[in-house]
């Protein structure tokens, strides 16, 4: 049987459009990451590498936990991660090994990798997403972008959502309260801290609090004990998870010339809860704030 010539074409031309739409509806997956450079998948990621522990806990907040195929040392949490297969460590990455697990999307740190590694990476045709958290409401959108790529946006944006309400709550709460001056350390050896572009400096402030080294040009300044004197700060918060406490307090005993010193006013928070520029941010938050409640009352 003889087809008109006219239906062919018709029917190849609908073939034609059917297949740019599809297409085009692929292409719609995409975002912008922290570096402003927009990512665009043709379908959501279903092997995904996480390039650092924050990365892969705000992965699992987005519900794409499953999805994710490989993750760098310390990605510990949820106990999930646990279980993932290694790629190195955050500051070297094992090329061979991501590569061999055939990822569609990588999410990358971008001051905390190796940028040539990452660069290597994308280089190859693997998409990159750079994740690099500034303000606590920017990991809200990061899990939100992290759904949208990996096709989980229902739980990504519920959970987005919960993390706004979060800060909120926090924000009215305490950010108000009389200003409590906090010296924030996270190492003792030497004696290390963050200046106000840190993330957590904004906890700080969402506390009520002011970082007495927010000036300070680096963003994680080395100080020494006369500069803290100096700053005759209200409290001192040691990013430690309590194994060294002995040591630290007893390093910061003789000096009772600061006022945090003098009154007892040395408290400690899991460095991962505050370090770490995920969704449990907000739990070292509650801590700090209740913490720097008790200043206040003190």
């Amino acid at each position: 049987m003889n087809v008109p010539f006219q239906n062919i074409k018709s029917s190849l031309v609908f073939f034609l459009v059917g297949s740019i739409l599809t297409t085009s509806l692929h292409a719609a997956i995409g975002v912008k990451d922290d570096e402003g450079r927009r990512i665009t998948l043709y379908q959501p990621a279903n092997r995904i590498i996480s390039l650092a522990p924050h990365i892969t806990e705000s992965l699992f907040a987005a519900g794409a936990g499953d999805k994710v195929i490989g993750a760098v040392s310390y990605s510990d949490y949820p106990e999930a991660a646990k279980k993932i297969p290694r790629v190195g460590g955050y500051p070297s990455l094992d090329v061979e090994t991501i590569l061999s697990l055939k990822p569609d999307l990588i999410v990358a740190w971008a001051s905390g990798n190796n940028m040539k590694q990452v660069d290597k990476l994308a280089a190859l045709g693997i998409p990159v997403f750079k994740s690099e958290p500034r303000y606590p409401l920017d990991i809200a959108k990061t899990i939100k972008h992290f759904g949208i790529l990996a096709g989980t946006t229902e739980i990504s944006t519920k959970a987005s959502n919960e993390f706004i309400q979060h800060y909120m709550r926090l924000k009215k709460q305490y950010s108000n309260k009389t200003k409590i001056k906090v010296f924030y350390q996270f190492w003792n050896s030497p004696k290390m801290t963050i200046n106000g572009k840190h993330l957590i400096s904004k906890m700080i402030n969402l506390c009520g609090g002011i970082n007495v080294f927010a000036g300070l040009h680096s963003i994680t300044p080395k100080v020494s004990v006369e500069s803290v004197i100096a700053t005759k700060t209200d409290v001192i918060i040691a990013g430690d998870k309590g194994e060294n406490k002995s040591q630290w307090m007893s390093e910061w005993a003789p000096w009772v010339q600061v006022p945090a010193v003098k009154n007892e006013q040395i408290y400690f928070i899991d460095p991962d809860l505050l370090n770490r520029a995920g969704p449990r941010i907000l739990q070292g938050a509650d801590q700090l704030c209740e913490l720097l409640e008790k200043v206040r009352k003190h």
